[in-house]
């Protein structure tokens, strides 16, 4: 699994960052994470391909998330797609598409389907053969989702020296994987633990995009590979960012470190701060395997 940045900036298009966008796949599937204004700007750069998404997860209705969707919206129009689109949000969103559609006279030349998620409580909402989607509900001024994609159990990797010595017919090969033991001709038995190899671990990302610090969102996210974690300000202005509803660099240090998370990734940062030295470093003071994220970087989950 990886997570493609198109955009790690709050409020603004301030300091060169663009506004919330990501890309998160597993070369199978592509999902588009938030849609800001310049997103497919975004994906036409960092070559993603953009015809695959068949799926857009936003987070809420504030403009730095979703402005850009009605521009994507129209580009797969002009280029005349026929497949569904599925658009998961909290509600609202359908009602902003098709106003401003009807106001702009766009005619969409493929089906949208928009599902609605509640913001209370973690729920599973999508998934394909190999991921799982869940929300993650987040505190922030209007109704507001997280997204935890996680990798499903995979079966044993059996020892390839055991398909010879056994004559494995396939039939078996699937059984086995499946945690099934060998019978020979004579009746005895070969465990399954000696026959495979356990599977890689499963991994998982989590993206929190505007929230003010949860202890809910870390009992939802506990054990997650990697949590991109919004990092809006700097602990010098803490109370500006609860009056908000946002975090500082620590305060998503801190969720990190109380989720058992392998990686954090800073992301949504205020146009204020020049650069995102001072929230890599106040974070790695509580959570020392922290990056900031990095608009244009792809970063592989788990490794």
């Amino acid at each position: 699994m990886w997570v493609r940045i198109l955009g790690n900036g709050s409020g603004g298009p301030f300091r060169g960052r663009h506004y919330s966008a990501q890309v998160v796949h597993d070369r199978r599937h592509y999902f588009l994470v938030d849609c800001g204004e310049g997103a497919q700007e975004q994906l036409h750069r960092y070559e993603m391909p953009v015809d695959r998404i068949q799926q857009i997860f936003i987070t809420h209705l504030h403009g730095d998330h979703v402005f850009g969707l009605l521009g994507l919206l129209t580009s797969y129009s002009l280029k005349n797609r026929e497949q569904t689109l599925q658009l998961f949000s909290p509600p609202g969103l359908a009602a902003f598409v098709f106003d401003a559609a009807r106001h702009c006279g766009i005619r969409f030349s493929f089906p949208l389907e928009f599902i609605e998620v509640g913001c209370e409580h973690s729920e599973h909402v999508f998934e394909t053969k190999a991921i799982e989607v869940w929300t993650i509900p987040l505190r922030h001024g209007t109704p507001c989702v997280g997204w935890l994609f996680r990798e499903k159990p995979r079966p044993r990797n059996i020892r390839p020296e055991c398909i010879e010595r056994y004559g494995l017919s396939f039939a078996q090969i699937r059984a086995i994987k499946e945690g099934a033991d060998l019978i020979l001709a004579d009746e005895r038995i070969v465990p399954n633990e000696e026959l495979t190899l356990p599977a890689k671990p499963l991994r998982s990302y989590a993206y929190c995009s505007d929230t003010a610090p949860s202890e809910e969102v870390a009992d939802v996210v506990r054990g997650v590979s990697l949590l991109y974690h919004e990092a809006t300000f700097t602990s010098e202005h803490e109370k500006e960012a609860a009056e908000a509803f946002h975090s500082t660099a620590r305060q998503a240090a801190e969720i990190a470190s109380a989720a058992q998370a392998g990686q954090l990734l800073l992301g949504h940062f205020s146009g204020r701060y020049p650069d995102t030295t001072r929230h890599l470093c106040e974070a790695r003071e509580i959570f020392p395997n922290t990056e900031v994220s990095v608009e244009g970087i792809e970063y592989a989950v788990g490794e």
